[in-house]
């Protein structure tokens, strides 16, 4: 670890060019003043989401394995104190990045942007990815004996013990719920924070709700033993 960072904001992204640069931009602006690091980990991206990235200074990765697989490989390079995860696509407001940061500060192990509590929202989830959100959180909860709000949402922030401990695995978009489930399978202290998910502005989204939803089901049933 470098203890000249306080903080490493990772990035996965996959031909984000139009807009990994005001992402990148919103972070600086909001960490100013702060000793961190951005880590874009790029799966080979055919549009200038590199060059985009490298002009703001982010430091680039490469993995095309799948967001999860991305998402790792940045967090375990990552040199800072407190570890949070970005989506690329301007759907997570960077001006949320304080409240998740010290929500690491003040001596939790992972701190969970949630759009289903008091204060959060959000600006692109149509009817049935609502309800599949709802059935994986209540699930997980019954299971795990969790009590979450939200399940599938990248906006996170973790202490590095987080990290040892979990142990992370997946590979595609069942990420976030491997999460959810071995926080508290790993005895870690964990919160929500409401956070409001925006539109992506620009490009194709990368979710599909019916081959993603099977991949979170399976995620949960890997995980139960």
């Amino acid at each position: 670890m470098d203890n000249k960072i306080d903080i490493s904001v990772v990035i996965p992204a996959l031909n984000e060019g139009r807009n990994i640069g005001k992402v990148i931009s919103g972070v600086k602006r909001m960490l100013a003043g702060r000793r961190y690091e951005v880590i874009v980990v790029d799966g080979h991206s055919s549009d200038d989401t590199v060059r985009v990235s490298k002009r703001l200074g982010a430091r680039i990765m490469y993995d095309d394995a799948g967001k999860g697989s991305a998402l790792v490989k940045g967090l375990k390079a990552a040199r800072g104190r407190v570890l949070v995860s970005m989506d690329a696509d301007l759907s997570n407001e960077p001006r949320e990045l304080g409240l998740l940061v010290e929500g690491i500060e003040i001596g939790y192990d992972v701190c969970m942007g949630s759009r289903f509590m008091s204060g959060g929202s959000s600006e692109d989830m149509p009817p049935l990815r609502v309800l599949g959100n709802k059935f994986f959180v209540c699930m997980v909860n019954a299971i795990f004996g969790s009590r979450y709000s939200d399940m599938c949402y990248g906006y996170r922030s973790f202490s590095r013990n987080a990290m040892r401990k979990m142990k992370l695995m997946e590979k595609g978009f069942g990420i976030e719920t491997e999460i959810n489930i071995k926080a508290v399978k790993s005895g870690l202290k964990t919160i929500e924070v409401p956070s409001v998910e925006k539109k992506r502005q620009a490009g194709d989204p990368k979710l599909r709700t019916f081959r993603d939803g099977y991949v979170i089901l399976s995620t949960i049933l890997r995980n139960i033993i």
